[in-house]
């Protein structure tokens, strides 16, 4: 009996510190690690919630660019920073459901390492050609690429990229050949198509929508399922040929180590899809040619989070890429 009361007491101070220390947070001074770096489309962004989280939470939030490796570097030392929330990370579809298919190991688990916060933006692709080809729809691209003999090319930034995947799945998806040209920058890789050397390209909207709007390069779809604000009168993929369950996005997802108590966790969640649901905040957004979302639940998240592990894992190893890097 005087055992299970010491148990019972024991259990009840660690419930008693355990909401003591969540109806604390925040204590400190929050970090926000960016795993890309400044001047990005997801480093604006996070620092425009930043300063947000700031006011709402009344510690300074400071924004930390960590790239490198794949986002690796950043994945990783948040996996492994203290989980009492004072610790964040914004990391993609690449960190978080293509790293774990591509390297053959990787210092953090996906599935394990961390707890979602919020899945609030999304980051398409635009189909693009050049001009001069004759195809004005998807629908025609894709008759003009099976009627060319040797196949187009497209432009990536190497194998394994969320873009050169977006692509080889629009292949496989809609039956048509192209063969991947590895560039360096992202720069080169779009102007090289507007130059007329690359036929086509799932590219980026930051540095293809001035050649677009100039005539240089001709829009035909985006990755996403809906529509690009600044690019209204293009339509997804899915609608184009019909195709509803077509999306290849690279979406931003804000994480925690795991195990941060759960009362933080949700605090936060709460607090960022106030920010994010916000008129002014959702324009910001999409006039830097992303996708506002409405984030949903963290088990909502880390379903999603699978169901892309699944679909981009399955790819890569069909390819043959599997455990290459």
């Amino acid at each position: 009996m005087i055992g299970l009361i010491r148990a019972l007491l024991a259990l009840a101070v660690l419930g008693f510190g355990g909401s003591a220390s969540a109806q604390g947070y925040p204590s400190k001074n929050i970090t926000l690690v960016v795993s890309i770096a400044a001047g990005t489309g997801m480093d604006i962004v996070a620092r425009l919630y930043a300063d947000r989280l700031s006011a709402v939470l009344g510690k300074p939030v400071v924004v930390e660019n960590r790239p490198g490796a794949s986002t690796i570097l950043a994945a990783n030392s948040v996996a492994n920073a203290p989980a009492d929330g004072h610790t964040l990370v914004v990391l993609t579809s690449g960190a978080m459901a293509i790293n774990p298919a591509l390297f053959k190991t990787l210092p953090y688990d996906p599935e394990t390492s961390f707890v979602p916060i919020s899945y609030y933006v999304k980051s398409p692709f635009i189909l693009a050609i050049n001009p001069n080809l004759p195809a004005k729809t998807l629908p025609e691209f894709v008759k003009y690429a099976n009627e060319t003999k040797p196949p187009l090319n497209y432009s990536t930034l190497g194998p394994g990229g969320i873009q050169h995947l977006t692509m080889e799945y629009a292949k496989q998806r809609l039956g048509f050949e192209a063969t991947a040209v590895p560039y360096r920058n992202t720069g080169q890789s779009v102007s090289d198509i507007a130059a007329g050397h690359i036929a086509t390209g799932f590219v980026e909207a930051g540095a293809s929508l001035p050649l677009i709007r100039d005539g240089k390069l001709r829009a035909l779809a985006v990755s996403s399922s809906n529509r690009l604000p600044l690019l209204p009168d293009v339509p997804p993929v899915a609608e184009a040929v019909n195709m509803p369950d077509f999306e290849t996005i690279s979406w931003h997802v804000l994480l925690a180590p795991a195990k941060t108590p759960k009362d933080v966790v949700d605090r936060l969640h709460a607090e960022m899809k106030k920010i994010m649901s916000d008129p002014e905040m959702k324009a910001k957004v999409a006039n830097i040619g992303l996708i506002p979302i409405d984030t949903p639940p963290v088990d909502g998240i880390n379903a999603y989070m699978k169901d892309e592990r699944a679909k981009w894992g399955a790819l890569v190893e069909k390819l043959g890429l599997k455990g290459s890097q």
